[in-house]
């Protein structure tokens, strides 16, 4: 929904009728992920995409549908390979789509502010579609919410079988967040099943480098052509400056206890230690390994590794922290230039967010 805010704002501001279509599941190689959302109104204007242009006329008329009918509908589309072909994909597939005659007034509201939110709707099953759960990365939830739409205000209130559901629905909630991508889950009891469209809505990830060094630089404009907010961190005035960094969120000059403090490190942080300089990087390790960050790299050899490792266990990081540091940081892509560094390191970042890191990609099976 974020990507289509800005659409949404301009169409809303001159009046009309919004309803949206969001991608709720994928089968083969179709052009767009779950998430993926397109605004229409009455009058025929659209933004956004679930298909890469392939169904987006069809899916506007299913949105106008559902704003006359008033509720919420579940509908699937075949994307012919022709039709990939004609927006200049590869190739087809089927994706799922759940229409709505308006969008939720607390998914505008957080997609507004800094994420960490998943809207877990009903699409099918045993359940009217349309009631949904709001769940926050901070373990609170709210719902069953009622359906959006002319209709939410006669639908049929919730279910004692909601209700149950709420615990199941926190659980695979917090693991989309976990996985940073929506998804559609079932959930069963013994009186059958329901399809639910968890829709995240994520934090802006974070990339703290301490050690402004030149890797630090490529790494810096990368990080930021990916969506990351971008932090450097150091207690060398001399490395931290803008003209080494011009494209840099934040600089922050300090050692790591004072640096990190400021910063904060949550689970949508990603730290990367680069300053090759064992008064700085051990404490830098120290503290980021004991923390809630999503992951901790650190330059350096294999062999400076395993000191490392040493020094950090002698001064009581446990072996299960210890266990979240990569290094030598980066997937072994061959290169050894700066910005081949640099793209090794987000490589492995990028696999790690995903959910796609394992010991046989790391190399380490």
């Amino acid at each position: 929904m974020r990507d289509v805010l800005t659409d949404w704002d301009r169409m809303t501001g001159a009046g009309a009728a919004v309803g949206r279509a969001v991608v709720t599941r994928v089968w083969g190689s179709a052009p767009r992920g779950e998430g993926a959302c397109l605004l229409a109104d009455r009058e025929g204007t659209i933004a956004g995409s679930v298909s890469g242009g392939c169904i987006e006329s069809a899916a506007a008329e299913a949105i106008v549908a559902a704003m006359e009918s008033g509720a919420p509908v579940s509908v699937s589309y075949g994307v012919s390979n022709e039709q990939a072909w004609a927006v200049g994909l590869t190739c087809g597939g089927t994706i799922e789509v759940l229409v709505e005659p308006t969008v939720r007034p607390e998914l505008v509201e957080a997609a507004r502010g800094p994420g960490g939110v998943v809207f877990a709707t009903v699409i099918a099953g045993e359940a009217q579609p349309g009631w949904s759960w709001l769940v926050r990365d901070d373990g609170t939830i709210d719902g069953p919410l009622e359906p959006v739409g002319r209709l939410a205000a006669s639908s049929r209130p919730p279910s004692q079988r909601l209700d149950d559901l709420t615990e199941q629905v926190h659980e695979l909630a917090r693991q989309v967040l976990t996985s940073d991508r929506s998804r559609t889950h079932t959930v069963e009891d013994s009186r059958g099943t329901i399809d639910v469209f968890f829709e995240l809505v994520p934090r802006q990830p974070r990339l703290v480098v301490f050690g402004g060094v030149h890797i630090a630089m490529p790494l810096v404009t990368m990080a930021r052509q990916l969506g990351y907010h971008t932090i450097v961190a150091d207690a060398r005035q001399g490395f931290l400056t803008k003209e080494r960094f011009p494209t840099a969120d934040q600089l922050v000059l300090g050692w790591p206890g004072d640096a990190f403090e400021e910063i904060g490190l949550d689970s949508a942080t990603y730290v990367v230690v680069l300053s090759h300089d064992k008064k700085l990087d051990d404490p830098a390790l120290e503290i980021a390994l004991r923390s809630p960050a999503r992951y901790v790299g650190a330059l350096g050899s294999r062999k400076t590794q395993s000191a490392r490792r040493e020094r950090l266990a002698a001064a009581g990081v446990t072996p299960q922290q210890l266990a979240r540091l990569h290094g030598p940081v980066g997937l072994d892509l061959g290169g050894r230039e700066p910005a081949e560094t640099a793209l090794a390191i987000m490589a492995e970042i990028t696999a790690v967010r995903y959910g796609k890191w394992t010991d046989t990609f790391s190399g380490e099976a």
